[in-house]
């Protein structure tokens, strides 16, 4: 068979532009694969499915153009022309073009119809795999689709046929008599009639079923019931809305058993993080490990101090300072990035030994090749101090700290006998609005929990969601926080006894054993 058809023609100009076709999986974010992320990160220009999960656009570079394809009922709908065009005038015009399809791109994704443009264009293009939904559902839903005793075959059909086609595609009688299993995609509407067509031609009545919506996603829910029994749950006005996938066949009576996605522990429970962005994984990825649907909206913003100055002055004279003492992981990257930033290196510290306030902070220094001398067992700063007095006398001290804050430090280590320099490397101020997506959240639901990391965002989090933190559960990271709370009107459901992102964690695992 000849390769010539799946090249550009060659009778004209190739295109500087490219266009990648991307699997973006099930719905889990981390089910992309590397290439995936690859591409989205050369991307110019993203056309993206709604079904694929917007956490991944956090791949992007920042100035990257971004098209959601809509959905039904929803916003502008994207019909297949538009999509067409675009691609091609986007990589026409030398753009990296990424179409992000959610699943595989080859598998009930009209990959085919966006391809063809491409070639009749002469646009150089690349498909990169997906994990489709009937494959996922093995995992995510404990349904092997196949089984050494029970199906050695599969048959992915569409349950919703191309508008115009001039005949029926789907051979029912040829599906009933499959030796194995069936999956159904984009068949909620049409449930009756292909459920219908399999019982009349044939297949078991009671062959076992296994209807999975929104698998791999952190409300996924999952029915069993008997192919007789589709009609009752799927139609047009059938309370499970897409996106569903139908797993019919012996290996579906299978999926309670094999069950593990939706027994975790937090499984159901949506939480709302409330640190800055570029913080909030160090909570989202054990939170979601664990089955939890997880929310971020700062409540606190950081930025670059108002003048670097008195920063760049500290740096110059960091041989001065017979200690550095980090009061957060925030001032960690603050005053490093600014230190690279001048040109300058670790030599800078000499002799100067570093104090931390906590693990987590530790953790940030070694990021830039720095061992903290001294981190206090308890992570607050009146241990820190009760940590460095005995030694404090005479000594010279450099505090890179926020632009609001407590001042157990430098007081404690003036009182101790040693002279304290602040400068303030980060400004901390308050979020004044929430997220679109976090808004859209608050019409209509309530957080199962709300975390607060610092004093600072307790504070900050109150003057956000306001009555609407009353019906949540609230997560202290410290006795210093929860006294905050109370202070503020609430009570903390939960309190880390370990004051680090793990202890939060932990402590909302007991409260929800309890």
């Amino acid at each position: 068979m000849s390769n010539k058809a799946l090249l550009p023609n060659s009778s004209g100009p190739i295109s500087s532009g490219k266009v990648y076709l991307i699997g973006a999986g099930p719905g889990d974010p981390e089910l992309i694969t590397l290439r995936g992320v690859q591409c989205l990160r050369k991307a110019d220009v993203v056309l993206y499915d709604y079904l694929a999960n917007p956490l991944l656009l956090r791949y992007l570079k920042k100035d990257v153009e971004k098209h959601c394809m809509g959905r039904h009922g929803q916003g502008k709908l994207w019909s297949q022309e538009d999509i067409n065009s675009t691609l091609v005038k986007q990589a026409q015009s030398g753009k990296i073009v990424v179409r992000l399809k959610s699943g595989d791109p080859t598998v009930f994704a009209r990959a085919a119809d966006e391809i063809e443009p491409l070639l009749e264009n002469n646009i150089p293009f690349e498909i990169v795999p997906g994990i489709t939904t009937a494959l996922a559902a093995s995992s995510c839903a404990g349904i092997p689709v196949t089984h050494s005793g029970l199906s050695s075959a599969v048959a992915l059909i569409t349950g919703h046929e191309k508008p115009g086609k001039d005949e029926q595609a789907v051979n029912y009688k040829a599906l009933a008599d499959f030796p194995g299993t069936l999956v159904i995609y984009m068949g909620v509407t049409t449930a009756p009639k292909w459920a219908a067509s399999l019982i009349e031609h044939g297949k078991d009545p009671t062959t076992p079923v296994a209807i999975i919506r929104r698998c791999s996603w952190p409300d996924q829910s999952s029915l069993l019931c008997e192919l007789q029994d589709i009609p009752k749950h799927l139609h047009k006005g059938s309370k499970i809305r897409p996106p569903v996938i139908v797993v019919i066949g012996e290996v579906a009576s299978l999926g309670p058993r094999y069950a593990w996605f939706e027994q975790r522990p937090l499984f159901g429970q949506q939480i709302l993080i409330t640190r800055p962005e570029h913080q909030a994984d160090q909570l989202r990825m054990p939170l979601a490990e664990l089955g939890a649907d997880v929310y971020v909206q700062p409540s606190i913003e950081i930025a670059p101090p108002k003048n670097w100055d008195a920063v760049d002055d500290a740096i110059n004279r960091m041989r001065e300072f017979d200690w550095i003492v980090f009061s957060s992981t925030n001032g960690v990257r603050s005053l490093m990035d600014r230190v690279l930033e001048l040109g300058r290196d670790l030599r800078i510290f000499g002799n100067t030994k570093i104090a931390a306030i906590g693990s987590g902070t530790a953790a940030q220094l070694s990021e830039y090749h720095l061992t903290a001398d001294c981190v206090p067992e308890e992570y607050r700063a009146e241990a820190l101090v009760a940590s460095l007095q005995s030694e404090a006398s005479g000594k010279k001290f450099l505090l890179p700290r926020a632009s609001r804050g407590r001042d157990v430090l430098p007081n404690g280590l003036t009182a101790a006998g040693g002279t304290v320099e602040q400068v303030i490397v980060y400004q901390s101020t308050d979020r004044e609005t929430c997220t679109e997506e976090v808004e859209q959240f608050l019409d209509h639901n309530t957080f199962n929990w709300v975390i607060t990391s610092s004093s600072a965002i307790a504070r900050a989090t109150v003057n956000l969601l306001g009555d609407q933190l009353k019906e949540s559960k609230i997560a202290s990271i410290s006795p210093i926080t929860s006294q905050t709370l109370r202070e503020l009107g609430y009570e903390p459901s939960a309190e880390a006894t370990e004051y680090t992102m793990d202890g939060i964690v932990a402590a909302i695992l007991e409260a929800e054993a309890k």
